[in-house]
């Protein structure tokens, strides 16, 4: 469940997630805007994650649906190699770093999970997939601090790694002043052929 007060429904989402020392890389980098920029609301590192397809808010009863189904179609696929890369933001509130790799396989893989998600009968938000992994967020009064943080991370590249794991997720999401939580649901090796 959800810390959220209505506990019959949770956030989900379906993401991949770097390894920790690809995390680790780019935390040092983020070192001096974490002492620049206190004001903005920088997500937790253990909470990185990129988003292969939201599904928002379901009834609890929906998520075991989805089960059999991720744990067949990672069962199916091989680790995909990525690298956290650049950086960049939206509406000048939400800081991110982009994600490049075998960007081919990523956009094969987020296919499927959202026709799966479809086959399941469960709806998700039909964004388009822009691979990225979200950072920081702006106050709405602080339109500056973003772009700027954008601007000195720009050049940065990550090592390569591989995703070794298909994560359902569930968050709490809070408009307050705390940044958002995210905790797995279940997560599921992949271990098909390349």
């Amino acid at each position: 469940m959800n810390e959220q007060s209505d506990a019959s429904t949770v956030r989900v989402f379906i993401a991949l997630a770097p390894p920790d020392d690809a995390k680790e890389e780019l935390e040092r980098e983020l070192r001096p805007a974490y002492q620049t920029y206190p004001q903005m609301r920088w997500n937790r590192v253990e909470d990185w994650h990129i988003t292969l397809a939201f599904l928002g808010e379901l009834p609890v009863r929906v998520v075991p649906l989805l089960r059999q189904p991720l744990v067949d179609l990672a069962a199916r696929r091989a680790p995909v190699a990525l690298a956290l890369r650049g950086s960049g933001h939206f509406d000048a509130r939400v800081l991110w770093t982009g994600i490049d790799g075998d960007l081919a396989r990523l956009h094969t893989l987020a296919t499927e999970i959202r026709d799966l998600v479809t086959e399941c009968g469960v709806a998700w938000e039909e964004r388009p997939l822009r691979p990225h992994l979200t950072l920081a967020r702006a106050r709405r009064d602080d339109p500056f601090s973003v772009p700027q943080v954008a601007t000195e991370l720009a050049a940065f590249t990550g090592r390569r790694w591989h995703a070794e794991r298909l994560h359902l997720v569930g968050s709490n999401y809070s408009r307050g002043p705390g940044p958002i939580r995210y905790r797995d649901i279940e997560a599921w090796r992949f271990t098909g052929a390349q």
